[in-house]
């Protein structure tokens, strides 16, 4: 948003409130619409981009209104990042979570029954208690509450990367706050994940503000990680611009990577859930304080931090989908200026993943999401090592269609390295023929002791195939794989496969 001033805010109240508490002149792509829908009584979903300013969308009309709004929010941290720039900026706002002392919460109880607070943010299982239900219904019930915002409303939907089943009772704040508008705002939601939200939190003939999540300023890059990432770290590091993020799978893994670099004279910070709130808060004035940070973090850190320069966004392990992915990578380059995004993976990352998530199936809900779990994490591992480009590949995950970015490292490289894969593709289906529900590793041993190629090149070829929908894979962790009667077809009738290895 242009910070310069324009002769049409002084007829404009929303762009004069936007200009009096913000700062701003003007308004972001679907900023406006939301808020105004808000100001009517309406309810909204807005899927704007990561750096697209949907705090925004509530945070002005508690301003102009003078009254409250109510926001569910999955993180902490994220909350306290808020509540921070809102109190700089002169708004009255607090969050209400379980460390808070018991002196601020009487305190804030006060300043809610006074009519003196703007913004509240809650997490999602505070709204299961009776005391934040008793505090809604006073609220709703004195006039004061101007609209709810459920924040991150993917994690309502098992179809969403990130889901949280607490989440799944947002939709009971209808019947305490009847007649209330509902916002409901995401960076990503794919078609099935909006018609979830819209379904679960009751939203009652929504505006609907959906904005392409294509960054024209993010280089994205996909490589197979070394047995020794150290040295391709830190020319990424060297390379970037401004702040430099990087995202480690475990909290182990965060202090880990934070140690290394430390030992070769870069001054890292960590920042993970297992830290005490006062290192948290120490990473976080670091990163956000410091000319040139590097911040190693788990994929949490983020959500709603605002620093503009974030020149380097790199992950150490495959993202989980691609979703998740275009989230993360998403806290690069928010000032519009060139930036990389940079993923280092390997075949076995899915792996680790795969008995992580197949743990997860206590009961038949359980075990729905765990399937939709595996199909992201294949996808996002197709998108890897794929040739196609990267960002389309990303967005069309998400039910966007563009065209190529040319700015990808798959988009920069040479089309020539794509060859006819059909007939060792054949080869690999004709084993499942004999052998239905083998493990991969153990096809891959096999087709090895037969052909010329090693098991890394066997186990590339299967996944394409699980990806072109020829062979089917559980979702046990095991990795077994069936032929599929598509697979059963191409052995009758094959027809030309072009990848590029």
């Amino acid at each position: 948003m242009s910070k310069s001033c324009d002769a049409s805010v002084a007829t404009d109240p929303l762009a004069a409130a936007l200009q009096r508490q913000f700062g701003w002149s003007d308004f972001r792509p679907g900023q406006r619409e939301v808020i105004e829908a808000l100001l009517a009584g309406q309810d909204a979903l807005a899927v704007l981009p990561t750096g697209g300013g949907k705090s925004l969308c509530y945070q002005l009309p508690a301003v102009l209104r003078q009254g409250l709004v109510v926001v569910v929010s999955p993180l902490v941290a994220l909350m306290q990042d808020q509540v921070g720039q809102l109190l700089a900026r002169g708004v009255a706002a607090a969050c209400l979570h379980r460390d808070l002392p018991t002196v601020e919460r009487l305190d804030l109880g006060q300043r809610l029954r006074q009519g003196r607070m703007r913004l509240l943010y809650l997490a999602p299982e505070r709204l299961q208690l009776s005391s934040t239900r008793q505090m809604l219904e006073e609220q709703h019930g004195g006039g004061r509450l101007v609209a709810l915002a459920v924040d991150e409303a993917h994690c309502i939907s098992a179809w969403g990367h990130d889901f949280r089943p607490d989440y799944r009772r947002i939709g009971h704040l209808r019947e305490l706050c009847s007649g209330v508008p509902l916002v409901a705002l995401s960076a990503t939601a794919a078609p099935q994940v909006r018609a979830d939200i819209i379904r679960l939190l009751r939203l009652r003939r929504p505006l609907l503000q959906v904005h392409s999540a294509r960054r024209s300023n993010l280089a994205y890059a996909m490589v197979l990680r070394p047995a020794d990432p150290l040295p391709v770290v830190l020319e990424a590091l060297q390379q970037a611009r401004g702040a430099r993020l990087i995202y480690a799978r475990t909290r182990r893994a965060v202090e880990a990577w934070t140690q290394r670099l430390q030992q070769v004279g870069l001054e890292a910070v960590a920042y993970h859930a297992g830290l005490e709130p006062a290192q948290r808060r120490q990473a976080l004035a670091h990163f956000l304080g410091r000319e040139q940070p590097v911040l190693v973090a788990t994929v949490a850190f983020g959500m709603g931090v605002d620093r503009a320069d974030v020149g380097l966004v790199l992950h150490l392990e495959l993202p989980v989908s691609p979703e998740a992915y275009l989230q993360e990578s998403g806290r690069a380059g928010r000032d519009g200026l060139p930036a990389r995004c940079l993923v280092l993976y390997s075949s076995g990352d899915r792996i680790r993943l795969g008995w992580a998530l197949a743990a997860q199936r206590d009961n038949e809900a359980d075990r729905l999401r765990s399937h939709l779990a595996q199909r992201q994490l294949r996808r996002m591992e197709a998108i890897a090592e794929g040739d196609g480009c990267r960002e389309q590949a990303l967005l069309q995950a998400v039910g966007e269609l563009v065209a190529a970015c040319g700015r990808c490292d798959a988009c920069e490289r040479a089309d020539g390295q794509r060859r006819d894969w059909s007939e060792q593709a054949s080869q690999v289906l004709a084993a499942l023929a004999q052998q239905d529900g083998l493990e991969l590793n153990v096809l891959k041993r096999e087709l090895a002791e037969r052909q010329h190629q090693g098991e890394g090149h066997w186990g590339w070829l299967a996944r394409r195939l699980v990806q072109e929908e020829l062979i089917a894979e559980s979702d046990d962790g095991a990795q077994r794989l069936y032929l599929r009667p598509t697979g059963r077809t191409y052995l009758r009738r094959p027809w030309p496969l072009h990848w590029a290895a």
